[in-house]
């Protein structure tokens, strides 16, 4: 390939870095890895209301957090700046004033409200609601009339009429629209402010800009882009348009199907490398069966061809299927530091711990771990350990501790732990294991009813490890206020 591969992801700042964002950064990130390309990094800001500094921060660290580095743009610098578009006001203005002058654009001095006549009359007819061309021709005299009226005139470009707006899109191959079903379209508003169709095409041709890879829902503005690159004499990209991502009930992803920004999935404890792999699969098939990849595998498996033009289903169990993998990789070490802020939050530690407090709490987790999908999960397992105060789950496990034997079990472990001299695992399994042959009754009467005394739940982590970790005190005293309760 003799042109270098340039792609570039722009966002517009005005609010939380969405899940879909992610993925267009993602499937733009992959392209430029595997091709040697660059990535380039621009904001598009002209929503002047609603865009902020605070959102693109977030866009910023999202991106960094999930390992998508850009090689040009915002932060990194590059030659085809400025890269925020409203410190491009003034090259907008060069290429507005040249189609102007060649009679492609023109001042558009009607007002909301004839413009809304207009829309209405269209529709009552059957017809597309499109601008039908009003200001196109006016004369000198009228435009003076509508200046000192105090009206103040948008950009409009002059769309050609009859024509096939024809573009080969590397998801949906060859597309078409009529442009008759366009209309003249502003391309400056009347602050001065361009809009999005015609700010993105100089922003991609002037950075030069290979392959444009975007939502679906873009896919409606590419004929007016496709005019506007013909009229400025630019070369045309490539298009590629990736599917709309779906809940589960395949209505369009939002707040009710869970967590719809990158940075709720990172304050929930789900790990970066995740949700890259997860984002991946979401409209993208490999080659194979293989649903764990690395991003070295990521990179060289990927391929826009096999993007599919059908929705993606955004479905979460997968997403916890595949971050319960990351996660077992991790230490207990690691997944407690991502579990903390939700330890203090649930009010069960406080900021600061000693290191024995530290050390125990690590031990605990560990024996939990496999059982985590994302570390906020470990807030659902933990009471057991911090909470002396021994509650049943539920009448089942009440019950397991009405057998006549019950007391004969319990008291035999409480002396016995109380003298042992050295507390650990193994020490723990040899006394149950020593009670059963004592009291010559099967295991399910002893472990389950020490389990149930000690931690009022029926399953759980290794008995023998979880009263190690608790430690000899806090183990008798359970037991003791425990069979209170029963007697």
């Amino acid at each position: 390939m003799s042109e270098q591969v340039r792609v570039r992801f722009a966002p517009s700042p005005t609010g939380p870095f969405h899940i879909g964002g992610a993925r267009s950064a993602l499937f733009n990130w992959l392209i430029a890895q595997k091709c040697g390309g660059k990535l380039v990094l621009r904001v598009e800001d002209t929503d002047l209301e609603r865009s902020t500094k605070e959102s693109e921060e977030n866009i910023k660290k999202a991106l960094l957090w999930l390992g998508l580095n850009w090689d040009e743009g915002v932060d990194a610098g590059g030659s085809y700046g400025p890269y925020r578009q409203t410190e491009r006001l003034d090259i907008y203005k060069q290429y507005t004033d040249k189609l102007l002058s060649e009679g492609k654009a023109y001042y558009c001095y009607c007002t909301e409200e004839e413009l809304d006549a207009e829309r209405q009359a269209l529709m009552a007819e059957g017809k597309t609601p499109c601008y039908q061309g009003r200001c196109r021709n006016i004369s000198e005299t009228e435009k003076a009339e509508f200046i000192a009226a105090g009206r103040r005139a948008t950009v409009r470009f002059h769309v050609p009429e009859n024509q096939q707006i024809i573009f080969k899109d590397l998801v949906r191959d060859t597309v078409s629209f009529d442009s008759n079903g366009v209309g003249d379209f502003v391309i400056v508003k009347s602050d001065g402010i361009p809009v999005y169709n015609y700010a993105v095409v100089i922003d991609d041709s002037t950075m030069h800009i290979t392959h444009v890879i975007r939502a679906e829902e873009h896919l409606s503005n590419t004929p007016r882009q496709v005019l506007l690159y013909e009229a400025l004499g630019f070369k045309i990209p490539q298009f590629g348009h990736i599917s709309l991502i779906l809940g589960k009930d395949r209505t369009k992803m939002s707040k009710r199907h869970g967590a719809t920004s990158v940075d709720q999935y990172r304050k929930l404890g789900y790990l970066p490398e995740a949700i890259v792999n997860f984002l991946a699969l979401l409209g993208w098939a490999p080659n194979s069966e293989q649903e764990i990849f690395t991003l070295d595998e990521l990179i060289n498996e990927f391929s826009m061809d096999r993007v599919a033009k059908n929705p993606a289903v955004f479905d979460i169990d997968k997403l916890n299927w595949i971050n319960s993998h990351y996660m077992k990789k991790l230490s207990p070490a690691q997944v407690t530091e991502l579990a903390l802020p939700h330890l203090v939050e649930a009010g069960y530690i406080q900021e600061t711990m000693s290191q024995e407090e530290k050390d125990n709490l690590i031990q605990f987790v560990g024996t939990i771990q496999e059982h985590l999908s994302y570390a906020a999960q470990v807030v659902d397992h933990v009471d057991v350990y911090f909470n002396d105060n021994v509650e049943f789950e539920n009448d089942e496990a009440k019950q397991v501790l009405q057998d006549a034997e019950i007391p004969q079990v319990m008291n035999s472990f409480m002396n016995k732990l109380s003298e042992l001299e050295e507390l650990s695992a193994n020490a723990v399994q040899s006394i149950l294991k020593s009670i059963t042959k004592e009291l010559k009754v099967g295991g399910k009467k002893v472990y389950m009813p020490v389990r149930v005394a000690i931690t009022g739940k029926m399953h759980g982590p290794d008995l023998g490890q979880f009263i190690t970790i608790i430690g000899k005190e806090r183990t008798l005293s359970r037991l003791a206020s425990t069979l209170t309760k029963i007697n």
